[in-house]
């Protein structure tokens, strides 16, 4: 996948004027590539239309226009774009109380790094996690965290060939699994391109 380039982005004063319209077309693509793992874990892949409106996003809230800082916010975000032999992900921790959320986020400590995926016929590939920086501590894991599941040509033809796909936590405090559907499996087909 090609990776955004300062020429790629709108300027803030643009972004202004199409936010809106880009905002809503945004959210209809992460629709197409989300996924529930169990009540509680929710995926987004991401790709280069969802990373390109997270650093709209954040040049806006941040108020960046200087050439420097739009190459940091470049540099910060691109690799969570796939590179063709991988996917990458958001996982997101939801329980909508606040205390119940502290909780379950001291036991669900690890839990980034038991997320697996399976293509039928091959072994299944654990996440590498949170590559930029660690995001949890030994008392608490966080509430997001990103993922990058790398593939292997065999399992990628495979994926293409429609064989299902599987993703599980493999945390024993959060056993799940669940089969991609194939509107999803469809969908992320194009970040092996």
């Amino acid at each position: 996948m090609n990776k955004l380039q300062r020429h790629d982005l709108l300027s803030l004063e643009t972004y202004a004027t199409e936010r809106e319209a880009f905002r809503s077309r945004v959210i209809a693509h992460k629709k197409t590539r989300s996924m529930h793992l169990g009540q509680h874990l929710k995926l987004i892949f991401e790709d280069r239309l969802t990373i390109h409106y997270q650093i709209q996003e954040m040049l806006r809230v941040e108020r960046i226009f200087e050439a420097a800082g739009i190459a940091d916010e470049l540099e910060a975000y691109n690799p969570l774009i796939p590179d063709g032999a991988n996917l990458k992900a958001t996982l997101f921790v939801e329980y909508p109380e606040v205390e119940q959320r502290r909780r379950e986020l001291a036991r669900l400590v690890g839990i980034e790094h038991h997320i697996a995926l399976t293509v039928s016929g091959h072994a299944a590939v654990t996440a590498v996690a949170d590559e930029d920086m660690d995001r949890s501590t030994e008392e608490k894991t966080a509430a997001v965290h990103f993922l990058r599941f790398e593939l292997d040509e065999a399992m990628i033809a495979d994926w293409k060939a429609g064989a299902a796909v599987k993703l599980a936590s493999t945390l024993p405090a959060m056993r799940e699994q669940a089969v991609l559907p194939l509107s999803l499996q469809t969908a992320l087909s194009a970040d092996f391109a």
